[in-house]
């Protein structure tokens, strides 16, 4: 029996209203129909302006849903009041792109993982024990709770904000570029951690990026996006290895590779493809 996806998006459309002629109205998907399995991640690949973050938002409910609609296990939530809303923050959760912006500055790692937790209910001494359990979930040390977000490294940042993410116990998580503001040695060992977390709470993952090597190293399958509209949906090794969209395989020749006479005969074979 196949069990029934996770996350559904049923032919949605966002557009985002004009204001006469000064400011024309844009719609930003065009039915878009994808899934999530439960402890799968799904892969959304697009250049900027293919609407794959407008897509993430929606299912967050940070962007209008025009027409169609999203189910979670089932339930619809496309127009869900703001309360209802946060009640699903306990299941679908966020790690933004940038962890230089998306912490406090003025909190320390413990009140940053802590609120969250005692917003719940949860008393204070609970929520400093599970704060410990998450450090050591994203390989960060125990003192790390008593600093400041401006004393870690990029990546130390991200891995808190996938600790706070992780906090309540979610079953999806919308992650939107979280890698893109790494180098390239970190994004490999922070993708490796979403691996790794994965695999050990079955958390599944709608992966948001525009690089399709960062897709081929995490993802289960891959949807590419262009123009707000799904081109090509398929497992990750054939989407990365043999696309068969033309704008999937310009994607593919800008992907960046560690030799550098390959890389530079990728970038002929792309501006060949205009």
């Amino acid at each position: 029996m196949i069990p029934r996806p996770l996350l559904e998006l049923d032919e949605i459309v966002v557009e985002y209203p004009g204001n006469g002629r000064l400011k024309p109205g844009f719609r930003a998907l065009h039915g878009v129909s994808l899934s999530v399995a439960p402890g799968e991640t799904l892969g959304l690949v697009g250049e900027s302006g293919s609407g794959k973050t407008t897509l993430g938002r929606a299912v967050l409910g940070l962007a209008p849903v025009t027409a169609g609609d999203i189910r979670y296990d089932g339930r619809s939530i496309a127009h869900l009041t703001r309360r209802a809303r946060r009640a699903l923050s306990k299941d679908i959760q966020v790690v933004f792109q940038d962890p230089y912006t998306s912490l406090n500055p003025a909190m320390t790692v413990m009140d940053i993982l802590t609120e969250p937790l005692l917003v719940t209910g949860v008393s204070r001494s609970e929520a400093e024990r599970r704060v410990q359990a998450l450090l050591d979930q994203v390989h960060l040390p125990e003192d790390a709770a008593r600093r400041l977000p401006r004393e870690f490294s990029g990546g130390q940042r991200q891995r808190i904000a996938i600790a706070r993410a992780l906090s309540r116990g979610p079953r999806l998580i919308v992650c939107d570029e979280p890698v893109s503001a790494l180098d390239l040695s970190t994004q490999a060992r922070v993708l490796d951690l979403f691996v790794e977390i994965q695999e050990a709470t079955g958390v599944a993952y709608l992966f948001v990026t525009h690089d399709l090597a960062v897709v081929r190293h995490i993802s289960h399958r891959v949807a590419v996006l262009y123009r707000g509209e799904v081109v090509e949906t398929d497992e990750a090794t054939k989407i990365t290895e043999s696309p068969d969209h033309p704008y999937t395989r310009r994607l593919l020749l800008a992907a960046m590779v560690p030799d550098p006479d390959r890389q530079a005969q990728r970038r002929a074979e792309r501006r060949s493809m205009g």
